[in-house]
């Protein structure tokens, strides 16, 4: 059997044992640091790791991938939980982000999307000062998304899904109902004979199976609402068998390729959320429940990332250990295995650890929700009481 991963992305698991209060401590760190950084004119300064394609005309990062508005998100997020006292005032900020965006569009198609978009900004903003005119744009905003062509999670209308699903949530109001399902129905009408969805981003067509670009973020953001399917168990059954006739297995770990089309016997995949098995155990955890096949896979992958250990140099949620640590909590959610939160623990602390280290060795910070030392804070914070839903994701 060809390798699973490769040994050089990866790095043994620190020797640091679990502790709550030092975990509280280094999250209250992590977010003196990223208020510390904060500008009220230029917000967060743009690290040099970040170029996704995601800065406005003006060069500001608004969105929630690696902008403002996902900073905003997280500390509100780490707020509520009791775990930081917040100097800036993230409903003063938000407000003013939509505007802004407008007023500097991007030029690389971020358009409407719930998570390098405008969508994802409104939904924040809604959070953190919730208005009839933000819930009206945001409508909008998912309405204009439902064609869009990227079958995929970061700029599609299973983005879009997330952000009317969390609406619903909030208000009650049944037209963000009838936009999820009108999302759904343009999402279903693309899917292929096989299960999965030929993405086209930026112009490059690619069959990918992860959850930042591809089936499986499809699959999570469909199967997160089965009452609004019209045909769930369906949906459901070919989640399942994709995931199965995909897998990579050996022995007692699993992991997935990144392209439908990738060679088993090509280079290793990747392990992180985006690309690889800890993103494929994350969005489909919750799905057949009563399937101990599919549970029995899904622990192989988990099984693959604790062995691969963390992510090396990186301690983010979109492709580091962070990402990787939320595998173990949505296995402790199916399963209800202690093993798994000891697992996450374990990464929390290390995650915790790369960001001081890389912190003392830069001179600063990384202020990003995707990719920034905030994921290793939001990581420790789910370990204190086991909670699986993943950020930018599942806690709208």
């Amino acid at each position: 059997m060809p390798a699973l991963y490769d040994p050089e992305r990866h790095e043994p698991v620190a020797d640091l044992a679990w502790s709550s209060s030092q975990a509280r401590d280094a999250i209250g760190a992590v977010c003196r640091d990223a208020e510390a950084a904060f500008d009220p004119e230029r917000l967060w300064p743009v690290h040099p790791g970040d170029d996704e394609p995601t800065a406005m005309g003006d060069g500001i990062l608004r969105g929630v991938y690696v902008g403002a508005a996902g900073m905003l998100h997280a500390l509100a997020r780490l707020a509520e939980a009791g775990l930081h006292v917040p100097r800036v005032d993230g409903a003063a900020v938000v407000v003013g982000l939509h505007e802004a965006s407008l007023a500097a569009p991007d030029e690389d198609g971020a358009g409407a999307s719930v998570l390098v978009g405008s969508s994802g900004i409104l939904l924040v903003a809604h959070s953190l000062a919730p208005s009839a005119a933000t819930a009206d744009a945001l409508a909008d905003a998912i309405a204009a998304n439902v064609e869009h062509p990227s079958n995929e999670l970061l700029l599609g209308a299973s983005g879009t899904m997330l952000a009317a699903r969390a609406m619903h949530t909030r208000t009650g109001e049944e037209r963000f109902a009838r936009l999820w399902r009108a999302s759904a129905r343009s999402v279903l009408a693309r899917q292929e004979a096989d299960g999965l969805w030929t993405q086209d981003l930026y112009g490059d067509r690619q069959r990918l199976v992860g959850a930042g670009h591809g089936a499986a973020g499809n699959l999570r953001a469909l199967l997160a609402a089965p009452e609004w399917l019209d045909d769930p168990a369906a949906a459901e059954a070919r989640a399942v068998a994709s995931a199965r006739a995909l897998a990579l297995v050996d022995g007692d770990r699993a992991s997935w390729p990144t392209h439908a089309t990738d060679s088993p016997t090509g280079p290793p995949p990747p392990v992180q959320w985006c690309h690889g098995a800890p993103g494929i155990v994350t969005s489909l955890a919750g799905v057949a429940p009563g399937d101990d096949e599919h549970g029995a896979l899904l622990a192989a992958g988990g099984e693959l990332v604790w062995q691969a250990g963390p992510v090396a140099r990186s301690a983010c949620l979109c492709h580091g250990t962070a990402g990787n640590g939320f595998a173990f909590l949505a296995l402790l959610q199916r399963t209800g295995d202690e093993l798994w939160l000891a697992r996450a623990r374990a990464f929390a602390m290390h995650a915790l650890d790369q960001v001081a280290r890389s912190r003392a060795a830069e001179g600063r910070g990384r202020h990003a929700l995707f990719t920034g030392d905030i994921g290793a804070a939001l990581l420790a914070a789910a370990c204190l009481d086991g909670d699986a839903g993943f950020p930018g994701i599942d806690d709208w």
